[in-house]
């Protein structure tokens, strides 16, 4: 057993080493000797396992370097197996991907040039896409120049009348006759009124104003919150009230005007808003007899007032209408007896031809037994007295020689036809002169 104890000499305390009893002091060489000695024997013994330990695996090593030759020559053999099946592998990889690849480029080539035409059509449908669109912003930019001036125009108070009686008198132009109304109407009180349309009594003339307070309702509708909104209501209920009350003190006149009068909105907007939400506004305008119109409902009102303009004109010239028929009725019943008189005189006519015709027939029959005669000579009458004859003798002489006897003949049976034919009443001409 070793141990590490202390010694003392010549009174210096020295450590050493107790082994088998015996104490061996640090600075003995003999110490150190034989720990050096122990030190090469222990690497000595390191040595030879660390060689016994070399051998074996040099003989394990020598096994698996045959093991692996063994393998290296079967690698070989597989290797170039392997080399010759991936080689035609290969070969068919390589004819399958350029078949697949003429196939590919086809398809490709077909898809390509069909999307290039496809890429042409959508890329002119584009361009003409974006020529309108460039028009329609043109418009756009010119309908907001537009909307920029209207807004410049309402904006001001003098314009935006003057745009409101321009629309009032659009609509009043196109409903009305010219002579129906009269635009810039001054009335007995100074008052100058937008239109004044020339009812008859009753109702009489009724004004119609066009001068609406837009600025109220601007506010309204430009409100951002709550608190703006009611603000903006309240004026406008103000500004309305006081307009509505206004024309009824204007334009309202015992005698001269209707009991009545128009207020004209220029905005369909501003009309929907009243009678949507300010509706004690509208019943106030009845109560002051203050009409509000949009201009839809001023054109239709207007058309009826076109047709009691029509009507009262129609009234007007109930008068003359019925002098004029009284004159037409007298023309007519003097038509009618001219009518009869020349249908009376129409058959006198016929009668008078049927008789010329009878007359003609018997002249003729005449003539006809006259051309039959035989005008020789007769033989003078034995123991008469010369130079005389009986009466019967002269007529037949009268005949024989064909002097006036057929004549005397035809002029007796003239008589004869004059004294058997009826009297004929006298023909009276339509100016009062009997015919001839």
């Amino acid at each position: 057993m070793i141990e590490l104890v202390g010694i003392e000499s010549a009174g210096t305390e020295v450590t050493g080493i107790e082994i088998a009893g015996h104490v061996i002091a640090l600075g003995d060489p003999r110490l150190w000797a034989g720990v050096g000695a122990l030190v090469v024997l222990a690497v000595l013994l390191a040595i030879l396992r660390a060689a016994r330990r070399a051998a074996g695996r040099a003989e394990a090593m020598a096994a698996r370097v045959g093991l692996l030759a063994e393998g290296q020559h079967q690698l070989a053999g597989g290797l170039a197996q392997l080399s010759e099946a991936q080689a035609a592998a290969q070969t068919r990889v390589l004819g399958l991907m350029e078949h697949r690849l003429s196939e590919v480029a086809r398809g490709m080539g077909e898809n390509l040039q069909g999307s290039a035409l496809r890429t042409a059509r959508s890329l002119g449908e584009l361009r003409e896409r974006l020529e309108v669109i460039d028009r329609a912003q043109a418009r756009i930019e010119e309908l907001s120049g537009n909307v920029l001036g209207l807004q410049d125009i309402l904006s001001n108070k003098q314009t935006r009348g003057a745009f409101g009686e321009i629309q009032l008198h659009d609509i009043v132009q196109k409903a009305l006759p010219a002579d129906g109304f009269t635009m810039q109407a001054t009335l007995s009180n100074g008052r100058r009124a937008d239109c004044l349309v020339h009812l008859p009594d009753p109702p009489g003339p009724i004004v119609i104003d066009s001068k609406f307070p837009l600025e109220a309702y601007e506010a309204l509708v430009r409100a951002p919150h709550d608190a703006a909104r009611i603000e903006a209501q309240r004026r406008l209920r103000i500004a309305i009230r006081s307009h509505i009350r206004a024309i009824s003190e204007k334009y309202i006149l015992e005698g001269e005007t209707a009991d009545g009068a128009l207020m004209f909105l220029p905005s369909e907007a501003v009309y929907a808003e009243l009678h949507a939400n300010f509706p004690e506004l509208v019943r106030e305008g009845f109560a002051a007899r203050v009409w509000i119109v949009s201009p839809t409902t001023c054109m239709a009102t207007l058309n009826t007032m076109r047709a009691i303009l029509k009507d009262a004109r129609m009234r007007a010239q109930a008068g003359a209408i019925r002098a004029e028929l009284a004159a037409l009725c007298a023309d007519v019943d003097r038509l009618m007896t001219r009518v009869e008189n020349l249908d009376r005189h129409f058959g006198q006519a016929a009668r008078d031809i049927e008789e010329i015709r009878t007359s003609a027939g018997r002249a003729g029959k005449r003539a006809r037994r006259l051309d039959n005669f035989d005008f020789e000579d007769l033989p003078p009458e034995s123991g008469g007295v010369a130079g005389k004859a009986s009466p019967q003798a002269s007529s037949r002489a009268q005949a024989g020689t064909g002097g006036a006897g057929p004549c005397e003949e035809a002029a007796a049976s003239a008589a004869d036809d004059a004294k058997t034919a009826p009297r004929r009443p006298a023909v009276i001409r339509p100016e009062g002169r009997p015919l001839s």
